[in-house]
């Protein structure tokens, strides 16, 4: 049987990883990927967590339905999955958009989180002319030409001369995502402004940027860092899919904040 929770007028693919009698981790995946994008630190973290990955509407195997959608829906989807699998609280720990979603989690519904860890994001991504833009011209040409640019926003110029399969993979999978679903999440993030709110998000929290990163850049991540009382800031030496760039490294930093 499919994992598929019917939640909030739509179906969301997750799976559901380890003893369920450990404390639970929430993977939000970023942009133009899914839940597969999170391998490695699922298999690292499936010890001591029980790590439920997802695919947000509009990706993957979930859903795609007609948008705009909004991110105060992405985040909902999130309340009513963990409402589904019977969970109180979790971890969070989203990329890009996935970590857009934590933090409007942790402002609209902190008491659902244990941490938070928002890797190479921003309270507020890039310009909603920008994002319509990008909606409009994808329903209108597909997703090839957002894929064939995508290795130069996602992965440091080395990254991807190095040849690594990950890449190729990873771009590929962007051409086959709904052109629906991608082009309604573009939508949701050219009017998610957090940067008023940040301040109020009381949760323990990891900002994690990267260096390299031209979307989502290390002073935005400064920022998040200055508003978030609680929060603590890594820079690893990746563009903006840290968590395949600096596997090691991000798995490492994750995992001890999360055990500490």
């Amino acid at each position: 049987m499919m994992p598929v929770a019917h939640i909030n007028q739509t179906a969301i693919f997750h799976l559901a990883e380890g003893n369920p009698a450990n404390p639970g981790i929430v993977l939000s995946n970023s942009l133009g990927t899914d839940h597969g994008m999170w391998q490695a630190q699922a298999d690292a973290l499936v010890k001591d967590f029980f790590v439920i990955r997802y695919d947000t509407r509009g990706h993957g195997q979930s859903a795609s339905p007609k948008g705009p959608y909004q991110l105060q829906q992405l985040g909902q989807d999130v309340i009513a999955l963990l409402d589904f699998l019977h969970m109180e609280k979790a971890h969070f720990c989203g990329i890009s958009m996935g970590g857009m979603i934590g933090q409007w989690l942790g402002i609209h519904a902190p008491e659902r989180l244990k941490k938070l860890v928002v890797a190479n994001t921003a309270a507020k991504i890039g310009t909603a002319a920008a994002w319509v833009d990008r909606a409009k011209a994808v329903r209108a040409e597909g997703l090839d030409a957002i894929a064939d640019s995508a290795a130069s926003r996602w992965f440091s110029p080395s990254f991807v001369t190095s040849g690594s399969s990950i890449v190729s993979e990873l771009v590929a999978h962007l051409r086959s995502e709904n052109v629906e679903g991608y082009a309604s999440c573009c939508e949701a993030l050219a009017y998610a402004d957090l940067r008023g709110e940040i301040h109020a998000i009381p949760n323990s929290t990891l900002i994690i940027a990267g260096q390299y990163d031209p979307v989502t850049t290390e002073s935005d991540a400064v920022l998040m860092h200055q508003k978030i009382k609680d929060s603590k800031m890594v820079t690893l030496p990746a563009s903006h899919i840290s968590n395949f760039e600096a596997e090691k490294l991000f798995t490492i930093a994750l995992s001890d904040f999360l055990t500490a």
